[in-house]
């Protein structure tokens, strides 16, 4: 385990690993007798005995293999447990237990309800989910910057569009819960997001274009 917070009424509780510091999210009442998943990019078995059954619901950040990876070990052990992903995603037809989301949907999940923003850029499909003061944004937003766009379906312009118009305009209060354990702290509040990563400090979308181009030619130097 990563760690666990309790926020307001209900727990957020985060575990490490799967291919590259991946994160999978259990959120539940503070009786944890239910939870619904975010990703399903952690083993089974990393998670706790007593909550591997008790999954109901498993949004889908994105569909890149690391993120769905242990999705079958999911269904297997919760046979009734229901996954939600963008619609349009190739990944639609895996199983049954499918539903399809789009933006701006409202997903009332154990009496929560869960917000759908549709964040393209990093991947077709890439999705956030915001309930209260939580957003979970699987490689849109790591903590320090944003999510990488070199592989096939990515579009550095399309992702400027998702993170500035639809993240970076939320409440600065709001607490980013990134896919991965990427950045300085595992955690923490837009505004904070903003003032540590020079990616959320781009003047325009040009700017941003060419940010994003020295960021990845720091990463080879």
């Amino acid at each position: 385990m990563l760690y666990s917070l309790r926020e307001r009424d209900y727990n957020i509780t985060a575990f490490l690993g799967g291919y590259d510091k991946n994160i999978t999210y259990l959120v539940g009442n503070n009786r944890l007798d239910k939870v619904w998943s975010v990703d399903a990019s952690v083993p089974l078995n990393n998670l706790p005995i007593k909550l591997q059954d008790k999954i109901t619901d498993i949004l889908i950040t994105h569909t890149h293999g690391d993120h769905v990876a242990y999705l079958d070990q999911y269904v297997k052990k919760n046979p009734k447990v229901k996954i939600y992903l963008f619609k349009g995603s190739s990944f639609e037809k895996h199983c049954e237990k499918t539903i399809t989301i789009m933006d701006g949907d409202i997903l009332p999940l154990n009496h929560i309800k869960i917000k759908v923003l549709h964040t393209p850029g990093h991947y077709p499909d890439s999705c956030c989910f915001l309930f209260n003061d939580s957003l979970f944004t699987g490689d849109t937003v790591f903590i320090g910057r944003t999510g990488r766009t070199i592989s096939i379906g990515s579009n550095v312009r399309t992702l400027y569009k998702s993170v500035y118009s639809k993240l970076l305009t939320l409440q600065g209060d709001i607490t980013i819960f990134p896919g991965h354990d990427y950045g300085p702290e595992p955690y923490c509040s837009i505004k904070k997001n903003i003032k540590i990563s020079p990616l959320l400090q781009a003047e325009d979308e040009d700017d941003f274009v060419q940010r994003m181009e020295e960021y990845e030619r720091s990463r080879l130097s």
